[in-house]
């Protein structure tokens, strides 16, 4: 694994860079097979999931649905994991990916980006009893603020967040039940699918804050180094989508609340 792998945290796979896969299929071969292989990732509801029936199903299978409606093709979703995301566009196992594929300067070293299909947004999650509004009310000795272990948001809560205190948990089930038992204030953190991962405690009074000074990124769709003809007409595709409506409807329905930072859209590209 060379340098680049190591910041990637990818597989030497990966680094098909410079030209596109022979693998990558061209729209062309996508429609002369008449099928469109999508990567989603079903360990990140509401985004994607395994049903009782084990179908995955939510927000991105939804979306790929409607693009290869769009491209009057078949739909075959291919389960990923975060690592497998760009190794299975690169080997041409998966015409796109998704599966909360931030855009980055790094990643888009080794693969190439649509334009974008929603945001991504840090924020506070406090209930309406504790009168917190903003960062600022967070950095006081007073407040605890529940967080899971190696994510993000930790160094910049150190950084900028020095007064609070810290409780450190192993995943978020356990951040949410340590807040809807009073053990905790609030919690800064990705606040997109919040609405959806609160659902067992709606006993409790939320209140969910955006806070684009920390930053707001962009997931897109992840297609092969220099497979245009694909991707020029996802970017069309993914614009129809957008001034249709249909991104929002569908984020609503799965995220149950409206997209935090709604994605700028351009007919240019």
């Amino acid at each position: 694994m060379n340098r680049r792998a190591a910041l990637l945290g990818l597989p030497a796979l990966a680094l098909l860079a410079g030209t596109r896969s022979a693998l990558a299929r061209p729209l062309d071969d996508v429609l002369r097979a008449g099928e469109l292989r999508v990567g989603v990732n079903p360990t990140l509801p509401p985004r994607a999931q395994f049903n009782e029936k084990n179908e995955i199903v939510g927000f991105e299978p939804d979306i790929a649905a409607m693009i290869a409606q769009k491209l009057g093709v078949k739909l075959a979703l291919v389960s990923v994991g975060s690592p497998d995301r760009i190794p299975f566009v690169a080997s041409g196992r998966v015409d796109f990916v998704m599966g909360a594929m931030s855009r980055t300067a790094e990643r888009a070293k080794v693969i190439d980006f649509t334009v974008p299909i929603h945001s991504e947004n840090y924020g506070i999650l406090t209930r309406e009893d504790t009168g917190i509004a903003t960062l600022d009310d967070l950095n006081k000795d007073s407040i605890t603020l529940a967080q899971v272990r190696g994510t993000t948001a930790i160094p910049f809560i150190q950084r900028r967040l020095p007064d609070a205190k810290v409780l450190l948990l192993d995943n978020y089930p356990d951040r949410n039940r340590a807040m809807a038992q009073r053990r905790a204030d609030a919690s800064f953190d990705g606040i997109d699918a919040v609405a959806f991962n609160l659902r067992p405690f709606s006993q409790v009074k939320w209140k969910i804050i955006a806070v684009p000074e920390f930053t707001v990124t962009y997931s897109c769709l992840g297609v092969a180094k220099g497979n245009a003809s694909l991707r020029n007409w996802l970017n069309v595709a993914l614009y129809e989508l957008h001034t249709s409506g249909e991104v929002e409807r569908t984020w609503e329905k799965w995220f149950l609340s409206p997209m935090a930072t709604r994605v700028p859209v351009t007919p240019f590209f």
